[in-house]
């Protein structure tokens, strides 16, 4: 009989659990049929997007697209992190790593559009366009024997029929200046070279220049070219310009700066909540550890910027000149989506040497209000006087003790005020109308023969003033509707100067000549010359005693 009972308590447990889940799935179905559809499923956090969605889709009222809702969604809830936590839609993702990567694959050619026409604007050297011998000039009608003209002609359609895999061919049709009918061409795509150093040449027989738009793949090789052909001419000081650099990979910053530090320097730190400390170092094996430098920035340069200017400036290795800097101290990671989609998400905050992280600060969920910083900053003058700019973050010292301060970029050790003197409503009107940009073009376009006798920027700006090229753009911009204003054209003069025989000069040489051009002026460039003439290349205490009683007594 106890065998009985034993066998009979081996069925009780199984017994009970079988009850145990009839009675959730009877409880759950009668929950669900007459309460309100609430989900059955444990209502975490981590959860509810989903739930809502698949709730959404059931249920609403309209035939709606999910997919659609997502990719809207996506940006604003990564807006509630931080301003720089961002998704990147598949279509996009690649172009917004282009300029990064250091190349492309496509036919080569730079264009704007002008009447519903693409009009290319220059040819990249040694690119598909420039061996089958299409034209800065021409101007693009068809696309693989398609009329390609009119309302359909935008930037991106544009892109996306010239860009291409490399090794594919695409058909064009072109106009060119003195051929009655349209020219054709079948181009073979290919990879297309981005760089990221604009200018590279020497200020006179001691001083070498480098301008660099960004950080990428390449950049730190093209840096060391460009001061391999300073090298040669014999440069015995080095201005690195970072103005307008807005920034891009740390790792390329990193190897930049180790070329002008000795050896075991700390160049960055990052850390973050589920990163752990991470240090970097240089190596010692940079070729120009003692060779003067200065460093230029203003309130766009940012990110990888920023990391290469406070490495120079709290190791007290050059001296910085210019404005404030952007103040971008956050670190993010690219993290890729099945479809090809990105988010770039922020996963620690980086930190110069003398221990400050110069994220300037901003409220959660408030993109737009960080956005306006820079507005806000030109408002209350701070691009004009240095004792405008108000920095709230900690103070910390730099390897010989001078202040630093955390908390909204890097200041700079010289300060340079932007010069807005010359600014008067009818340059201003010309500019945002884009008349002087249509003037430039047509005037290259209708006389590219004879300007292509000039093959540097000082010439060609000697023939266009002697052509009173602005002049001529005066009588265009009053036929445009642009009412002549004699006394705001004398006070803008020297931009009116620099606005159209830059242009022109961009349009007909290379960027180096372009950047040669519009440095020949520049104050910033000039204080930076001023300071190397004096031998005020490495920052001592004293120097940033004087300054700061100098901008007190300013």
């Amino acid at each position: 009989m106890s065998n009985n009972v034993n066998r009979n308590n081996r069925w009780v447990p199984i017994i009970i659990a079988v009850s145990v889940i009839a009675g959730i799935i009877i409880g759950t179905f009668f929950s669900n049929r007459f309460a309100g559809n609430r989900l059955n499923i444990i209502n975490t956090s981590s959860n509810k997007l989903n739930d809502l969605l698949h709730i959404i889709d059931d249920q609403y009222v309209d035939t709606i697209n999910i997919a659609n809702i997502v990719e809207q969604s996506m940006p604003k809830i990564l807006e509630e992190l931080d301003p720089h936590s961002t998704y990147i839609k598949a279509k996009d993702a690649q172009a917004a790593n282009e300029d990064l990567k250091g190349s492309f694959s496509g036919i080569g050619v730079q264009f704007t559009i002008r009447e519903d026409t693409v009009q290319v604007t220059g040819i990249i050297k040694g690119g598909p366009s420039e061996k089958v011998g299409l034209l800065a000039g021409d101007k693009i009608v068809t696309v693989d024997d398609e009329p390609y003209v009119g309302k359909i002609v935008t930037n991106e359609e544009t892109m996306r029929r010239l860009k291409g895999e490399k090794g594919t061919e695409v058909k064009i049709g072109v106009q060119r200046h003195g051929h009655k009918e349209p020219l054709s061409f079948t181009i073979v795509r290919g990879d297309i070279p981005l760089k990221s150093i604009d200018a590279t040449y020497m200020i006179n027989k001691d001083l070498g220049y480098v301008k660099i738009k960004n950080f990428g793949e390449t950049t730190y090789a093209e840096l060391l070219v460009a001061l391999a052909e300073l090298e040669v001419e014999g440069f015995r000081g080095l201005i690195v310009d970072l103005r307008g650099n807005g920034g891009g990979y740390l790792s390329a910053a990193i190897q930049m700066v180790n070329e002008f530090l000795p050896k075991d320097r700390l160049i960055v730190y990052t850390q973050g909540r589920r990163t752990r400390r991470e240090e970097f170092r240089s190596d010692g094996r940079g070729s120009y550890q003692e060779l003067p430098i200065i460093v230029l920035i203003d309130e766009r340069s940012a990110s990888a910027s920023e990391i290469f200017s406070g490495a120079i400036q709290d190791n007290d290795r050059g001296i910085i000149v210019g404005r404030r800097s952007f103040g971008k101290g956050l670190v993010q990671q690219p993290i890729e989506f099945a479809d090809g989609s990105l988010v770039h998400l922020t996963i620690a905050r980086y930190y110069t040497p003398s221990g400050r992280c110069i994220q300037k600060p901003y409220v959660k969920g408030q993109s737009q209000e960080y956005e306006m910083d820079l507005d806000i900053r030109y408002e209350r003058g701070e691009f004009f006087h240095q004792d405008s700019i108000h920095q709230t973050g900690e103070a910390y010292t730099t390897s010989i003790g001078r202040t630093v301060y955390g908390g909204g970029g890097i200041m700079p050790d010289y300060f340079v005020a932007e010069d807005t003197s010359a600014i008067t409503p009818y340059y201003t009107e010309c500019v945002i109308k884009g008349t002087i940009a249509q003037f430039c073009f047509e005037y290259t376009d209708n006389n590219r023969e004879q300007l292509n006798a000039y093959k540097n920027a000082a010439e060609l700006e000697k023939h266009l003033r002697k052509q009173r090229v602005v002049d001529q753009f005066i009588r265009y911009a009053d036929k445009k509707g642009i009412k002549r204003r004699n006394n705001m054209i004398l006070k803008s003069q020297h931009l009116f100067e620099q606005a159209v025989y830059g242009s022109i000069i961009y349009n007909m040489l290379e960027m180096n000549d372009y950047v040669q051009y519009l440095n020949h002026d520049d104050p910033t460039l000039k204080k930076a010359i001023e300071l190397f003439k004096a031998q005020k290349t490495k920052p001592t205490l004293d120097d940033q005693a004087r300054n700061k009683a100098a901008d007190t007594d300013a």
